[in-house]
């Protein structure tokens, strides 16, 4: 039996070619002969308690120029596909919530979902990471601007960030004597209406904030080093690094080895961690990349690992 592949991303016509992470996982879906269903989030809607889907068969190419081509669209039940690929990236915002309700409809109904809709809403992923301070630097949620000065005083020199950024997008260094902090504080919380995130400034970023691509709750086998521009604090891809491969350490091995079986217990089956040094700063679930580049600089095909654990679990459900 043929296994019906559903994706939920941001519009496909606006992907990166050489970078997109999504479209590695279609090429080795495509591979495996599996069908393929394209939707965008605002695609999605229910209809007499049934979750339902405007899907459009999708084909991918490994040409630059002529990378998918989209038949059209037909309305059907979510929980007609085998599984779904929850892509979309971040914010987290309404819509993005409004999404996993409909798609834990679909799981009622019988689809597999990755990553598991009510994981995807309880793992915020900057604070999902402070459920393991064993792994973290000093780190301090609040919307207090009092509560954030006390942290930036302490540590001297910080690292502020929303909650629900991605990218690199809005996250400030405050340093000691930071003339700005009062505006930094003011923007980011909204005058003390939403709460963010500050974290103790860690120097090894100069090496590379490292992404750990985690499959079942276990790391792949390299790294992507993400080396911060010059004059930059950030390693994001987004905001201009540049992405080494690397093998994992030996504390990036014992820190997956900490947080592995909470992943694997809440169904989060793919899934990027954050690491600059020693210390874990984030867990992405939504929709975490570097797939290709660590693929092109080590010859992995960290897709079809990813599919081939679907394929046990949709196996598994069979039996």
């Amino acid at each position: 039996m043929t296994i019906r592949l559903g994706i939920i991303m941001d519009p496909i016509h606006n992907i990166n070619f050489k970078k997109d992470s999504s479209l590695a996982m279609l090429w080795a879906a495509q591979d495996l002969g599996w069908q393929i269903f394209y939707m965008e989030p605002q695609h999605l809607y229910a209809e007499q308690g049934v979750a339902m889907g405007l899907m459009a068969p999708l084909s991918v190419m490994r040409d630059a120029h002529h990378f998918y081509e989209l038949d059209e669209q037909l309305a059907s039940p979510l929980g007609d596909l085998d599984v779904i690929l929850m892509r979309k990236d971040p914010p987290f915002d309404s819509q993005f919530l409004h999404t996993t309700y409909l798609l834990s409809q679909a799981e009622d109904a019988g689809a597999l979902i990755i990553n598991k809709p009510q994981s995807l809403r309880d793992c915020n992923e900057k604070l999902f990471a402070t459920q393991f301070p064993e792994c973290c630097p000093e780190v301090l949620v609040a919307s207090d601007a009092k509560v954030l000065k006390a942290f930036h005083a302490r540590h001297g020199d910080v690292i502020f960030k929303p909650l629900d950024g991605m990218g690199g997008t809005s996250i400030f260094r405050a340093r000691k004597d930071e003339p700005n902090l009062n505006v930094i504080i003011e923007t980011l919380t909204e005058f003390g209406q939403q709460q963010i995130m500050v974290q103790r400034y860690l120097p090894a970023i100069k090496d590379g904030d490292k992404r750990i691509l985690m499959i079942n709750g276990y790391p792949v086998d390299h790294v992507l080093a993400r080396i911060p521009s010059s004059g930059e604090t950030r390693g994001n891809l987004a905001a201009g690094g540049s992405g080494v491969a690397r093998p994992l350490s030996e504390r990036d091995q014992w820190i997956c080895e900490q947080i592995g079986p909470t992943l694997r217990a809440k169904e989060i089956h793919f899934a990027g961690l954050d690491v600059i040094g020693d210390s874990l700063t984030e867990i992405n679930v939504t929709s975490p990349t570097c797939i290709r580049e660590i693929d092109d600089q080590t010859g992995s095909n960290i897709a079809a690992v990813l599919m081939q654990h679907i394929s046990q679990l949709l196996a598994a459900r069979s039996t």
